[in-house]
């Protein structure tokens, strides 16, 4: 678990958009990640609604942290959404990764993305790319 924090402090440090949405990491752990933001107004498009962009947003970041969980370098190939109930100014999105397989060059995670009341609000898949260059070469 060390490792994989270690990674994870160094990718949020280099990712402002993450920590513009102002992503807390609530657990991280080898190919399992939580976690949480709060929706802004400046996240709203013209329907008073979160941008379907915010959720996958948040998605994308759990994923890219558990892919990397392991310290091997991982970059998604694939990824889709679907959203399921809409997302307001104020509400509080938790996303929580499930690893569904992991081979050498690939891995396939879920995550579910659900808001304050517990209620699921999307579903995002993605597919990684494991590149094997670790994050902290040992040379």
């Amino acid at each position: 678990m060390e490792l994989a924090k270690k990674v994870v402090d160094k990718m949020m440090d280099g990712d402002a958009f993450s920590r513009w949405l102002g992503i807390e990491v609530l657990e991280i752990s080898e190919g399992f990640c939580k976690l949480q933001m709060k929706v802004r107004d400046e996240m709203t498009n013209g329907f008073a609604i979160a941008h379907g962009g915010i959720a996958y947003s948040l998605a994308d970041s759990c994923l890219a942290f558990a892919a990397n969980s392991y310290g091997i370098q991982a970059v998604s190939v694939e990824t889709s959404i679907s959203h399921t109930k809409k997302v307001k100014s104020g509400d509080v999105l938790t996303a929580s990764t499930k690893e569904i397989n992991k081979s050498i060059k690939t891995a396939l995670y879920y995550i579910t993305i659900t808001n304050q009341n517990k209620k699921e609000i999307a579903h995002f898949k993605g597919t990684v790319f494991l590149t094997g260059k670790e994050w902290f070469p040992k040379n």
